[in-house]
């Protein structure tokens, strides 16, 4: 499988942090910090947010991915210095904004992980909709060791993932999880052998950008919310989105196409 990504231009081009470049209806954007494992600071945290926020209207999916060793070995505490209880509160919604970005954005986002994704790597690929791992990936959550708790929005949606025990055992005990086990507690959707990361991730972006967005839009926003709510309500907005979903003409034209067998059905691949 082959794919042509050109590097961005304008606005995109100096995020000095990242690396954006464009294939089509698909964005590649890369950490670019490899010297410090792609630890985020906060200049980084705000180039991705503007990314995910400014992404062209082609763009119909994005693949996350670290340059270098690992995908993300987390916040950088060397920027960390002493703040008073107001400036981590404001430090840590920064990266709430961020991460919403990410994953309540316009287009769903393919994680690709090796090495490291620790700490703020981990909550980052969290808030990625499709996470592909690959077999150097190891995740921890080394907070409770540093005498800090996550900040990045992690106790929200990691716990989604491997379950409160998993997370408290991992930040209690500073316990890391190989990729295997990451696997099979949730962290990653996809395991593939090193460096087989981002074919898989582009094969599967592929499959994405090819659905119509209203569909798209309805798996990003309606599912996280649905599974914040009582079980009557989540029904109700299922309903909501089911119908609004139905009438979309990009749905109806997909629908005439399966009925008079200009579809493929669903088969086992």
């Amino acid at each position: 499988m082959t794919a042509t990504f050109t590097a961005a231009t304008g606005a995109f081009a100096g995020m000095n942090f990242l690396k954006v470049e464009f294939g089509g209806s698909i964005a590649h954007v890369r950490l670019n910090r490899p010297a410090k494992r792609n630890a985020i600071n906060d200049t980084m945290i705000l180039q991705l947010q503007a990314c995910m926020l400014g992404l062209p209207e082609s763009v119909r999916c994005v693949i996350l991915s670290g340059e270098g060793a690992h995908f993300c070995a987390g916040l950088d505490l060397s920027e960390l210095g002493e703040r008073s209880v107001g400036q981590g509160m404001m430090h840590s919604r920064m990266w709430h904004s961020a991460l919403d970005a990410l994953q309540l954005g316009r287009v769903p986002v393919v994680a690709v992980l090796h090495g490291a994704v620790i700490g703020g790597g981990l909550e980052l690929a969290s808030a990625a909709h499709i996470r592909v791992a690959e077999a150097s990936t190891y995740y921890g959550l080394p907070e409770g060791q540093r005498g800090i708790f996550v900040g990045g929005g992690g106790s929200v949606r990691v716990p989604r993932l491997v379950g409160v025990a998993c997370m408290t055992d991992m930040m209690l005990t500073g316990r890391v999880l190989d990729a295997e086990e990451g696997m099979r507690r949730g962290l990653a959707q996809y395991a593939v052998e090193d460096g087989k990361g981002f074919k898989e991730a582009l094969r599967l972006a592929r499959k994405i950008a090819t659905n119509t967005s209203l569909s798209n839009f309805a798996v990003m926003q309606a599912l996280p919310r649905i599974a914040d709510l009582s079980h009557s309500d989540g029904l109700f907005m299922e309903s909501l989105m089911a119908a609004i979903a139905q009438g979309d003409d990009a749905a109806k034209e997909r629908m005439r196409d399966f009925l008079e067998k200009r579809a493929g059905k669903v088969t086992k691949s």
